[in-house]
């Protein structure tokens, strides 16, 4: 009986030892950090091809919504996103029976549909290669890969079907913005007098509003070059802080300037300097929010995909008010108006000025992460670090929304009541957002 008793506790052990043997591949391949890295990479791509504001906002929707898709199954509690946002209506589901992980097909999800909507395709296959090679190594089982690859390439395909349904192929044929003669609409502005950008975006498919023009800002100031205006007396107040900045309200500025469109002049040349757009610095403090809250890849990932969609839709909001109202912008104005030696200290991006889009997409991305992470989240920024700019603290995100927004007008690139009305715009698209948007049973 003796004998008997060691047998069974023997197999049982071995038993035992060989199911945790099999499953050791899981906490190594179920991180969080392989969603991070997946949008970092396109986020790096989009950086190197110099993608506007409003279409890097659009890639970011679809990568991001791929990979939670995918990464939701390893937590019931989390709900698709099909028949909430517009025109998605079915997502593919996993194989009874079959064995997945959700981080491969999240990652491969991701990296599927950033490699057909960028132009570097390349660089984001060498990365992908790379990546599930290191699912290889943690020791998976081969048919728990396979089953993850195919699973994640169902998602991309279904995400890519829905993205190529969304206007944007029709917005690429339409004509370019036609500048105005009249002295109160937007002119291109030095150093390249880079023709508008995106005039046709309010046609894009939004992901959760109803439409383009549903949070619409107050009205514009009415244009007038009397120096008894209004509308002077703003410009006025855009030149006098420009001329009497403090180094805090210049570091502000620089901090959150954001313009993948600076253009610098070398003698007779000219480059691009490469900078990450509004929408992508705060996917960037999404991931280094998630990290501080030890996020598991299935929230990390509803939290990108989430953030995603209102920041897309904040672009789609502003972009529709921008070629409408067509206002001109301050270096313009002061220069023709006021001091034609002014400049401001940061380069005027190539569209119109109202409303600020800076401010319009970090306070409803603030509302959002607020809702998420809580009123008094404190967080170091690091995202410009990588352009040799030091990392700021926030107490909270409205702190650091409110200051994105300041930052325009200490930079000369916005009049105050875009930026007043932009905060108040972005403030109502994340509210709407919460009430629309569910991800939790």
């Amino acid at each position: 009986m003796k004998k008997l008793y060691l047998a069974v506790c023997t197999t049982v052990l071995l038993l035992t030892s060989s199911c945790n043997s099999n499953n050791q591949w899981k906490k190594p391949a179920e991180s969080a950090e392989y969603i991070h890295r997946s949008v970092k990479e396109v986020t790096e791509v989009m950086l190197h091809d110099i993608y506007s504001p409003p279409v890097a906002s659009r890639i970011y929707a679809y990568i991001t919504v791929a990979g939670y898709e995918a990464a939701r199954n390893g937590d019931k509690s989390y709900l698709s996103l099909a028949g909430q946002l517009k025109g998605l209506d079915s997502i593919p589901q996993p194989e009874p029976g079959k064995k997945y992980c959700y981080t491969l097909a999240a990652a491969h999800a991701i990296l599927t549909v950033g490699k057909i909507l960028v132009m570097s395709e390349g660089r984001i296959e060498t990365f992908h290669d790379g990546l599930m090679q290191e699912f290889k190594n943690t020791g998976m089982p081969g048919d728990v890969y396979d089953n993850s690859i195919t699973y994640g390439k169902l998602i991309a395909d279904r995400i890519l079907k829905w993205a190529a349904k969304d206007n944007y192929k029709h917005t690429r044929s339409l004509s370019k913005y036609d500048v105005q003669t009249d002295d109160a609409s937007w002119k291109p502005t030095p150093p390249a007098y880079m023709k508008g950008v995106e005039p046709h975006w309010n046609e894009i498919r939004p992901f959760l509003l109803d439409s383009a023009q549903q949070f619409k800002p107050a009205k514009a100031v009415d244009f007038s070059m009397k120096p008894e205006s209004y509308f002077y007396k703003l410009a006025m107040a855009v030149h006098d802080t420009g001329l009497h900045l403090t180094e805090q309200q210049s570091t502000i500025a620089t901090y959150w300037d954001d313009n993948p469109f600076k253009v610098n002049n070398n003698g007779h040349t000219m480059f691009a300097t490469k900078k990450i757009s509004p929408g992508g610095h705060w996917i960037n403090i999404t991931g280094i929010v998630c990290r501080k809250a030890k996020a598991d890849y299935v929230r990390t990932a509803q939290i990108y995909a989430f953030m995603s969609a209102v920041i897309a839709d904040s672009f789609i909001n502003c972009w529709d008010e921008k070629y409408k109202s067509r206002v001109i912008r301050p270096e313009t104005y002061i220069n023709q108006y006021i001091d034609q030696n002014w400049m401001p200290l940061l380069q005027t991006p190539p569209f119109p000025e109202y409303t600020s889009g800076h401010s319009v997409v970090s306070n409803a991305s603030a509302v959002v992460l607020t809702k998420l992470f809580g009123d008094n989240f404190a967080f170091t920024d690091s995202t410009e670090v990588e352009f040799s700019i030091p990392p700021r603290k926030f107490k909270s995100f409205k702190d650091a929304a409110a200051e994105a927004s300041i930052s325009r007008f200490y930079g000369g690139i916005h009049y105050m009541p875009s930026i007043t009305n932009g905060v108040d715009e972005g403030n109502r698209i994340g509210e709407f957002a919460l009430t629309k948007l569910k991800t939790r049973k």
